[in-house]
C-alpha cells in the first residue's frame, strides 16, 4: 500500500508516518520508484503498536524506541523484555525526596520483599519506585508504612500470574505480543483502581458529587 493508504488505515497523517520513518520507530517501506515506497501489514501493525504503547500507555517515544528495540531484537529474552519496560516506566524522583530518606525506604521495602517471598533483585525496579512512593508518603506528613501494601502485593501477585499463564496457551511465545500486554495490564489495572475508587467514594461521600 501507498503511504497515503496506510495514513487512511491507521488514522495518522502522512507527515506522523514520515517522522516515526525518520526517526527509526517504522522500518523503511520497499522502494518502489523515486520517493516511493510501498508498504506492508506489517507496517500498519508497527503504527498500532507506537500508538497503543505512546497513546493509552502514555510512553514518550524515547522509551517507545526502546521497547521496540528489545521486541525486535532476537539477543533480547522476554525476561530482559521486561526489565526494559519497567526501566521505561521508572521514574526517579529520589533527589526531590532526599536520597537518607528513600535509602530508609528501601531497606523497609527489601524486608517487605523477604517477607513476602519475592526476590529482591528480581523486583529491584518495582522496589525502588515503591520506596520513593514511601518516601514521598511521608514527605507530606502521611502515616505510610510497607506493609500496608500487603494487599497490593498480593492482588499484583494473583494478576501478574494470570497475566503470565497467558503465555502457556501461545505455544511458542511471542515476544512482542507478551510485553504489549505486561504494559496495557498496568494500564488497566490503573484504570480499574481509579473506577473503583470512584464506586467506594461515591457511597461514602454522597453528599460531595458533582452536578
Amino acid at each position: 500500500m501507498r503511504i497515503s493508504e496506510l495514513s487512511r488505515q491507521s488514522g495518522v497523517s502522512v507527515p506522523t508516518i514520515k517522522f516515526y520513518l525518520r526517526e527509526g520507530l517504522l522500518p523503511a517501506g520497499l522502494p518502489t520508484g523515486r520517493n516511493q515506497a510501498d508498504y506492508s501489514e506489517r507496517h500498519l501493525r508497527r503504527i498500532r503498536l507506537i500508538r497503543t504503547l505512546s497513546g493509552i500507555a502514555g510512553l514518550d517515544l524515547s522509551s517507545v524506541r526502546e521497547i521496540l528495540a528489545a521486541i525486535d531484537d532476537d539477543e533480547v529474552t522476554l525476561r530482559d523484555a521486561y526489565q526494559i519496560v519497567d526501566n521505561a516506566l521508572y521514574l526517579d524522583g529520589s533527589e526531590a525526596l532526599g536520597r537518607a530518606a528513600v535509602d530508609r525506604a528501601r531497606e523497609e521495602v527489601a524486608e517487605f520483599a523477604d517477607a513476602l517471598g519475592w526476590s529482591r533483585d528480581a523486583s529491584a525496579c518495582g522496589g525502588d519506585v515503591l520506596a520513593q512512593v514511601l518516601a514521598g508518603l511521608r514527605s507530606l506528613g502521611c502515616a505510610a508504612e510497607a506493609s500496608f501494601f500487603v494487599s497490593y502485593a498480593r492482588a499484583a501477585e494473583q494478576l501478574v500470574v494470570a497475566e503470565l499463564d497467558l503465555l502457556a496457551d501461545d505455544g511458542e511465545i511471542e515476544k512482542g505480543p507478551a510485553v504489549v500486554r505486561s504494559v496495557l495490564f498496568g494500564v488497566a489495572l490503573s484504570a480499574l483502581r481509579r473506577m473503583a475508587h470512584e464506586h467506594h467514594a461515591a457511597l461514602r461521600f454522597p453528599g460531595n458529587a458533582v452536578d
